[in-house]
């Protein structure tokens, strides 16, 4: 369905972005020393200076807008998310742009140009996804060059398609008839009546002899067939068609990082660690002294945790308990006012410094920087029984810190909340939510009234 939407929609964009990006540039340079003589320069500069630039513009540009999924229409995205994506590809492109510009060449660029260009360009592109959509919208509205579909189908997949079709005219998709379980009888006899150009079928495994009379009835018929299989019960983290040999094969709960984008992930988080490590190797020595001179017992603890793939490893931590604080309950929580800790581990604990050990579990590829918090291997296996989807979360490496953490769900708190966070961030992992989480984490992570 969304074929036609995403030929002409992503070709059309494309250009229209190298054009406003092109005429932008050529267009800074008169606009910062002809119309705006009065912000004072030493000297008007040579244009070919500038005019050398635009091809490493052009790379730069079509490399970031690409990288950032701005022309990835296997969904339509809401008018704002997509400003909003494109002005954040911009703008990371442009600080790349100007930092690169300085540090390559010994000619010195006016700020000026640049600023003009950087505004230019998120005018421009905003304008034109503004414009464009809606023309779209308009001609669509108005039956100019829609696809008919018909929908026979129940559930809350097929209702969320059927709603995003009519939320979004500018696809071109106009649903002249849907039906419900009441009338499945009546499915074939409209289908030939109305003759649709897409028929969507969504109905329950429990209907699959009906599934199969209504497919049997249109094989020869000049329809697009689109079915929407019954697999919601088992969706979680998302749901892609891979093409095998030319035998379709649905990939359910598929964790987003692998291949570029698992090497990404591993670089980030041991360039992370490593420079961490060497800046806080300060305050480490200091706490382990502290721990080792407070109380009896090593400085670090190894506990056993659950990662990747449900893999055990030694998670390491600054020991802020005693010794034998399990010896008599088994695995358990801690809770608020634990008498088991040491005289050094409330404060470790309170501020969560007793987690920066961590740091070396990331470097070694244990863990991530960011991600699900690791859970004891005694702990999941109880909690994978209470908790729908809670195996899902080691789709991914666990983290130090996580979308859960820097929303307070930490602690004695609510666990279905906890993985509700989990799988958000699984589902839209981004470098960039990863150092929003960093960052929050510096605000909110690490003193935390839920911390103990």
């Amino acid at each position: 369905m969304l074929k036609k939407y995403q030929s002409s929609a992503g070709v059309l964009t494309r250009f229209a972005d190298l054009i406003i990006v092109i005429s932008s540039w050529l267009a800074a340079y008169p606009i910062r020393f002809q119309w705006l003589r009065m912000i004072p320069f030493d000297e008007t500069p040579a244009f070919e200076h500038y005019l050398s630039l635009l091809p490493m513009i052009v790379v730069l540009w079509v490399a970031g807008f690409q990288s950032f999924g701005l022309y990835r229409y296997e969904k339509v995205y809401r008018r704002s998310t997509e400003i909003y994506t494109m002005l954040r590809a911009h703008f990371a492109t442009l600080i790349f742009f100007t930092a690169l510009a300085y540090f390559i060449t010994q000619y010195r660029f006016s700020r000026g140009v640049i600023i003009v260009f950087g505004i230019q360009v998120a005018i421009g592109c905003w304008l034109f996804r503004v414009v464009y959509r809606k023309i779209l919208r308009e001609l669509h509205k108005k039956g100019v060059n829609n696809t008919s579909l018909f929908a026979v189908g129940e559930g809350k997949a097929f209702a969320f398609v059927v709603d995003q079709l009519n939320r979004y005219p500018e696809i071109g998709v106009e649903i002249i008839k849907i039906i419900g379980p009441d009338h499945y009888d009546d499915a074939i006899s409209q289908i030939k009546a109305l003759n649709p150009k897409i028929l969507l079928l969504g109905l329950p495994r429990s209907h699959t002899k009906t599934l199969d009379l209504i497919i049997d009835s249109i094989k020869d018929a000049p329809i697009d067939l689109q079915i929407l299989p019954d697999y919601s019960d088992f969706l979680a983290l998302g749901a892609r068609v891979e093409n095998f040999e030319g035998v379709p094969l649905v990939q359910l709960n598929e964790s987003p990082l692998i291949g570029y984008r698992a090497w990404m992930k591993r670089l980030f988080d041991f360039v992370v660690s490593a420079i961490a490590l060497l800046i806080l190797s300060p305050l480490l020595a200091l706490v382990a002294i502290l721990v080792k001179i407070t109380s009896r017992g090593p400085v670090l603890y190894r506990q056993e945790r659950m990662g990747l793939d449900g893999r055990t490893f030694h998670m390491l931590k600054f020991r802020s308990m005693r010794i034998d604080a399990e010896d008599k309950t088994g695995a358990v929580w801690a809770v608020q006012n634990d008498d088991r800790r040491t005289p050094i581990g409330t404060v470790l604990r309170s501020t969560s410094v007793d987690e920066l050990p961590q740091l070396w579990n990331v470097l070694v590829g244990d863990m991530s920087v960011v991600g699900p918090r690791p859970e004891r291997p005694v702990f999941v296996s109880k909690f994978k029984h209470e908790i729908p989807n809670y195996m899902l979360r080691h789709r991914v490496k666990t983290g130090i810190t996580g979308w859960a953490q820097v929303n307070g769900w930490r602690g004695d708190t609510s666990l279905e909340k906890r993985i509700e966070c989990d799988l958000f961030y699984i589902r839209n992992w981004s470098l960039w939510f990863d150092l929003k989480i960093m960052v929050l984490t510096v605000f909110k992570g690490f003193i935390n009234k839920n911390a103990y």
